[in-house]
């Protein structure tokens, strides 16, 4: 990490206390730390205004038997004159030891430990400026999982994965795991014999440096100041195939062909991206598809995302997933919420730019299809949120005393789209654009919180209108419940006919064979998911599943609304296909709705619920299985 030498007092005023920076540098200097009163992280222990962490350097061996990380962890510390300690977040982490550069022990204690947080980890620095910590990752750790060979493609070779978001990263990394304390960090990665290591970093060695017993060392780089979750590891029997001159995939050798073809437009949607917005930052964006217990759709790692294979349906039909995770590379890892009580900011603005994506490589029809039924995702957010007097239909969430997951709902996504969609009608389209396009220049590298992006958006792009105030309503947006009157619905003009054609069906029509076969993926999962629920017989389901295939559909979102629709109908035909699917992924979108509706079916569900999911949980990250134990109880 470099730094211009303009003196160290200098040089602290910009960490801790909130100089701007310079957009888009080579190695832009890391970000100051906000000091507003909304930009505290209630998640994090780290006191980053008295010493935090500008940068990491990770020595760490995979112990498949042990299930951990060992090693060692040297943070590069910034302190304020009169510092006495840091402070670090940790959660199971054994330590077994904390030193200053030159080897010299250094007083550290854990404290109390919160099921949620963990402990914090406090280290004394007499005066020291680099801190090195020997420990081992938490035995059975959240953010990691170890993956048999019968969990893999392959069937051959274990597997290691992380998933840092929120606050799981604590986990395998003392640091300061907040979103709004951005580090640069280097790895060396000891793999095992025959297995590769990747990193959402440059990678340095992509070959590794061959060790003594066999093992392999990987070395990665982080130049740029990253949120603490988006440090992501992965281990496994893993190939590449390049998809552009900058994009390429990784993933099992078994599964590359299918996966890769179902990738080719990756390097043109990184060009449409740009287009919109500005210049890639991160050199590479390639895509890790790992195996199924990977618990989110995508994860938006820098230069790496993850990949869930329930993307990979063999048409290309889903590929919006991974238009989204590429614009997480602006909204979200370029600038991104500085607090998870602002979790829109990275999600609301991935979303609205997911579909601009799409529109941009795919046209304003199917643009128009995905946004419709993100419309049809808000209405079922904002109920499960209670109605539209529900405290978390907010998007400047209250947090307080719970997990930051609870945040991570339709509500930061479909209702913080709508309101940049709505936002986009109020000024036009053109002059949209180019306020984004400045905004994560400006902001670019840094964290931003509601109230900053709201004060961004006044001086930038209303300047004092108070017609266009009004007509936004930008308080009532991000501070209150419900949904605004202005909440712009983008309308699909193929949705009403399919409406139609699945009413008909309702009350005893034809299956419509023909449209189907000429239908896209957003039409045929509009058709199954409108169809009603507790009111289908056997007979009807069961003409719906000959004529469509739905119980072996390959297709992870059509299968999804089948299987809802045949739990909300008990249809006992389609239980094979409804264990099958919640056992062979563990994609937390589809596996806790699926056990919330058997639970609420009773006598009928509820047995069903708690014998699969015995027999899934062990298959399941921790992520998944975190929100699907609070559901079959």
């Amino acid at each position: 990490m470099t730094f211009k030498a303009r003196g160290r007092a200098v040089l602290l005023s910009l960490l801790l206390c909130g100089a701007a920076m310079p957009a888009f540098a080579q190695s832009p200097p890391v970000p100051a730390i906000l000091k507003t009163a909304e930009a505290r992280d209630i998640h994090s222990y780290a006191q980053p205004l008295v010493a935090r962490v500008t940068h990491i350097d990770l020595d760490l061996t995979a112990d498949f038997a042990g299930q951990k990380m060992t090693g060692t962890a040297a943070l590069d510390i910034a302190a304020a004159p009169d510092a006495k300690e840091v402070v670090l977040d940790s959660k199971g982490l054994v330590i077994h030891g904390v030193t200053d550069a030159k080897g010299n022990a250094l007083p550290w204690t854990l404290g109390k430990v919160d099921p949620i947080l963990g402990a914090p980890l406090t280290v004394t620095l007499n005066g020291a400026k680099r801190i090195v910590i020997k420990y081992d990752s938490a035995p059975g750790g959240a953010a990691l999982q170890f993956l048999t060979p019968a969990q893999t493609a392959g069937k051959k070779s274990p597997y290691l994965f992380s998933q840092g978001e929120a606050i799981l990263n604590r986990s395998w990394i003392p640091t300061q795991d907040s979103p709004g304390i951005r580090q640069t960090w280097t790895a060396r990665i000891v793999a095992p014999k025959g297995l590769k290591a990747v990193m959402s970093a440059q990678m340095l060695t992509p070959n590794g440096e061959p060790l003594k017993d066999g093992s392999r060392a990987y070395r990665f780089k982080m130049d740029k100041p990253v949120a603490s979750y988006l440090i992501a590891i992965a281990i496994g029997d893993l190939t590449f195939t390049p998809l552009g001159k900058r994009t390429g995939v990784y993933t099992e050798p078994s599964v590359m062909k299918k996966t890769a073809n179902e990738l080719v437009d990756v390097e043109k949607m990184v060009a449409a991206a740009e287009s919109l917005y500005g210049p890639y930052a991160w050199g590479r964006y390639d895509l890790l598809v790992l195996p199924p217990a990977f618990p989110f759709g995508g994860m938006e790692n820098p230069r790496l995302t993850f990949a869930t294979p329930t993307i990979i349906a063999g048409d290309r039909s889903l590929v919006s997933l991974v238009a989204h995770e590429l614009a997480h590379s602006w909204s979200g890892n370029l600038v991104n919420n500085a607090t998870w009580a602002d979790f829109w900011l990275n999600e609301g603005f991935t979303d609205y730019f997911e579909n601009r994506i799409m529109e941009k490589l795919y046209g304003k029809p199917r643009a128009d299809m995905l946004a419709d039924l993100g419309w049809s995702d808000l209405q079922s957010a904002i109920a499960d949120a209670g109605g539209p007097t529900g405290a978390d239909t907010r998007l400047h969430l209250d947090l307080t005393g719970r997990d930051p997951d609870d945040g991570m709902t339709d509500i930061a996504y479909q209702k913080g789209a709508t309101f940049l969609r709505t936002i986009e009608k109020a000024v036009g389209r053109p002059r949209w654009d180019a306020y984004l396009k400045a905004y994560f220049a400006r902001h670019a590298f840094q964290s931003q919180t509601t109230a900053g992006f709201v004060a961004d958006l006044r001086q930038n792009l209303i300047k004092g209108d108070p017609k266009l105030e009004a007509a936004i309503g930008i308080d009532k947006w991000v501070y209150e419940v419900g949904l605004p009157d202005n909440a712009v619905h983008v309308k699909s003009a193929a949705f009403p006919a399919v409406d139609a054609l699945a009413a008909t069906y309702a009350k005893g029509g034809a299956a419509p064979l023909a449209k189907w076969k000429a239908w896209s993926t957003p039409e045929r999962t509009r058709f199954i998911a409108s169809l009603p629920h507790k009111k289908l017989s056997n007979e009807r389901l069961d003409t719906l599943d000959k004529a469509f295939g739905l119980d072996a559909q390959g297709n992870s979102e059509i299968r999804f609304v089948w299987l809802e629709l045949a739990v909300a109908n008990r249809y006992q035909p389609a239980l094979p296909s409804l264990e099958a699917f919640l056992t062979d992924q563990g994609r937390r979108k589809f596996v806790a709705p699926l056990f919330k509706d058997l639970m609420a079916q009773g006598d009928w569900g509820q047995p069903i619920a708690k014998r699969i999911y015995a027999k899934a949980r062990p298959l399941y990250h921790a992520v998944t299985r975190q929100t699907v134990d609070g559901i079959v109880k």
